[in-house]
């Protein structure tokens, strides 16, 4: 199981957010490409880097951070944030993403991300599915859809996806565990890759995670308010 360590981009700074609110921006460090050279550093070979500026704004917004992030280190980036247009996500390739994630526009314009899959192939392109009691929200997780989680990976699932990273809101920032339920249904009734996100908050976490058979766990807060250390990562991996 692999094991991404996020950073979170608002103003140019790495932050969190307690469920997707704003309102709860917390910096962690000025300087995004210091942080992710310490994760290098722990052997860590994967980020998820999300621009929320770019994520409320609808468009691209920190692509200096990615390329910056990009030219110091040789982590394998996933980037997501406002990626509504071709131009948006060819941007994103050129600064030194290796995938990119989609999820409000995957919500808001199926067709148009059904024809990135078929640009770039579904090894280039992860499917975003952020979800609150089940159903997907968009727009830096401000608007809500009437989308069944489920549902929605099957209709990706059908054009070719095959990695979704899955966010329950109501864990994101909270340090409280993950949903494994949620996790473990997907599992059961898709055939993608599931890439665990929100909640993360111990190294049992991270286990459980890799029991259910997730391909991969997103970590945030808990790196960053010292519940787990680079050091047992490092042993993790």
């Amino acid at each position: 199981m692999k094991i991404i360590p996020a950073i979170d981009i608002i103003d140019g700074k790495c932050v969190r957010l307690s469920k997707g609110d704003y309102g709860t921006k917390k910096i962690y460090n000025e300087n995004p490409v210091e942080v992710a050279r310490e994760f290098e550093s722990y052997g860590i070979r994967s980020l998820h880097l999300v621009d929320l500026d770019g994520a409320k704004s609808k468009h691209i917004v920190n692509h200096q951070v990615l390329e910056n992030i990009a030219r110091e280190t040789g982590l394998e980036i996933d980037f997501g944030g406002g990626l509504k247009t071709l131009e948006d996500i060819e941007t994103a390739f050129n600064c030194g993403a290796k995938k990119i994630t989609i999820g409000s526009i995957a919500v808001q314009d199926p067709e148009f991300c059904f024809q990135l899959i078929e640009k770039y192939g579904s090894e280039k392109i992860i499917l975003g599915a952020d979800c609150e009691n089940r159903k997907i929200k968009t727009s830096g997780w401000l608007e809500e859809s009437k989308l069944d989680v489920i549902d929605f990976i099957l209709q990706y699932q059908e054009k070719g996806i095959n990695t979704v990273i899955c966010t329950d809101i109501a864990k994101d920032g909270m340090l409280q565990g993950a949903s494994g339920e949620l996790y473990s249904e997907i599992l059961s009734r898709t055939a993608v890759n599931v890439i665990a996100s929100g909640g993360i908050s111990c190294l049992e976490d991270l286990y459980e995670m890799k029991e259910i058979g997730c391909s991969g766990t997103i970590i945030g807060k808990a790196i960053y308010e010292g519940k787990i250390s680079l050091k047992q990562l490092q042993d993790f991996i």
